[in-house]
């Protein structure tokens, strides 16, 4: 079991953040109106457990009393490598370097929504399940599964394409206002043009992805592609070539049964509407 370090630069970043807003006698209410959000939310990313977003450094460093110059974007920029890759187990460590390397990924999720698409509610629904983890074990993790989203935004995207289960959407996770942020979230982001989410409907019984889980394919512009698989205690890099295309072959198998863009949307808004709010 890894342990939490108290010097991590999720702390480093939060103790930087207290100070610069104490530099600038803001409290966090007044910092939490300036920046959208809400004093609680300010306070964990002070006190380490929550990751701040690109979107808070850069509103925090256009404030002109808080006097960053800088110095928490540079500080940001480094940290996002860290929560990548610094937290995670030795089997998963090399994957979000390739999803960030990526041009495109493909991913199918049968039994929960894929990491990079899930709030922070969900995932700590999620990871708390984790037999024996400490509370601050789980914040971490929860923080570098958030940290590993930042692949679907920026300049220059990549385009992400996945696949899911209907059962997904029913599986409550959480509380009912967790599953309806969660499936709003999901909805949101197969608005965006870089995503495409669709849906596998319960009524179509056995599929192929039933035989052997969860899976994401990873492209590259200039070198093989490579997967990642899921497996109950851990989880396999996948680089030999005939075991990629095998996944790939897979992936092909679940677009005949799966529904169209337009209608999976539908779906997610309908199941929102049927059981979540």
């Amino acid at each position: 079991m890894k342990q939490v370090d108290g010097n991590s630069p999720l702390k480093v970043f939060g103790q930087m953040l207290t100070f610069f807003r104490n530099k600038a006698s803001l409290s966090l209410e007044q910092l939490g109106a300036l920046v959208y959000l809400s004093p609680s939310q300010l306070r964990k990313v002070e006190g380490g457990t929550r990751a701040p977003s690109d979107d808070l450094v850069s509103r925090c460093e256009a404030i002109p009393e808080m006097q960053c110059h800088g110095a928490l974007r540079e500080l940001y920029d480094s940290m996002v490598d860290y929560l990548k890759v610094g937290v995670f187990p030795g089997w998963f460590q090399g994957w979000p370097g390739k999803e960030s390397a990526a041009v495109r990924l493909r991913v199918f999720g049968l039994v929960v929504i894929p990491g990079l698409l899930q709030t922070e509610a969900y995932a700590r629904a999620i990871l708390s399940t984790k037999v024996g983890a400490t509370s601050d074990e789980i914040d971490v993790d929860v923080v570098s599964r958030l940290a590993r989203q930042t692949v679907l935004g920026g300049d220059k995207p990549l385009e992400y394409w996945a696949t899911i289960d209907e059962a997904t959407l029913r599986r409550p996770v959480g509380s009912r206002e967790i599953m309806r942020e969660a499936l709003q979230h999901l909805a949101e982001m197969a608005r965006r043009p870089n995503t495409v989410i669709q849906v596998i409907q319960l009524e179509v019984g056995a599929h192929q992805g039933l035989n052997g889980g969860s899976f994401e394919i990873a492209e590259f512009e200039e070198a093989p592609d490579v997967a990642y698989q899921d497996a109950a205690v851990s989880g396999q890099i996948i680089e030999d070539q005939d075991a990629v295309r095998e996944l790939s072959r897979t992936w092909d198998a679940l677009q005949r049964v799966t529904l169209p863009e337009t209608l999976s949307l539908r779906k997610i808004e309908e199941t929102i509407a049927e059981l979540w709010t």
